[in-house]
């Protein structure tokens, strides 16, 4: 029997994966939590072989990527599946140097998530198409990909920072952000700040600010 524990901030979302989860002979869920602190007490007690995880866990919350990082330094750590409606490259390079094993995508077929709990469950990797394809594209040799300080640039730029703002919280000079900008700007084939934006959007590079 695999153990599983969903953390997800949503109720109606994790009683659902529960009841769906329930149905599999092998499958069973032992907690189902909110965020960090409800993640890392479930965890310790129920020993689970997997944690279905959210990225998103609210405002008040640590992130999905932080809980991750937070269960993969406890001792015998469970597996991190990502269960998530997020596809950005900032949010899979993230959570998979923060130690998840796979990474999969809330519109996936019952069927596919089942298969990645017991293959997470074994050690193997999942990953969704669309996050495979990501990876692959900036694995590419000759790709014009944005690096990961790169990415936080844009983060901030789409929060309508400007370059000092950036500066502070990079911990930068503002030399270093007008620099970050210009390889950005070649590598999105873009002349504006918005336009920078709204490219990396588009590629899927960063998330729409809500």
């Amino acid at each position: 029997m695999i153990r599983i524990v969903l953390v997800d901030d949503h109720p109606v979302v994790r009683a659902g994966l529960r009841a769906l989860i329930q149905g599999q002979d092998d499958l069973a869920v032992v907690a189902d939590v909110d965020g960090l602190q409800t993640a890392v007490a479930a965890v310790t007690l129920e020993r689970p072989e997997v944690v279905l995880m959210d990225l998103n866990l609210g405002d008040r919350q640590a992130s999905g990527v932080e809980a991750t990082s937070a269960l993969r330094a406890l001792p015998d750590p469970p597996e991190i599946l990502v269960l998530t409606t997020y596809d950005t490259e900032a949010d899979i390079l993230r959570v998979l140097e923060a130690g998840a094993r796979g990474y999969l995508l809330k519109d996936a077929p019952p069927a596919e998530l089942f298969a990645g709990i017991r293959a997470t469950a074994r050690g193997e990797t999942v990953l969704a198409p669309a996050v495979a394809a990501t990876l692959v594209r900036r694995a590419t040799p000759g790709a014009a990909t944005v690096t990961e300080r790169e990415v936080e640039v844009l983060e901030l730029l789409s929060r309508g920072l400007g370059n000092k703002e950036i500066a502070r919280e990079l911990f930068v000079s503002e030399a270093t952000v007008k620099s970050h900008l210009s390889h950005i700007y070649t590598k999105l084939a873009v002349d504006t700040r918005a336009g920078a934006v709204a490219a990396a959007i588009e590629r899927r590079i960063i998330r729409p600010v809500r």
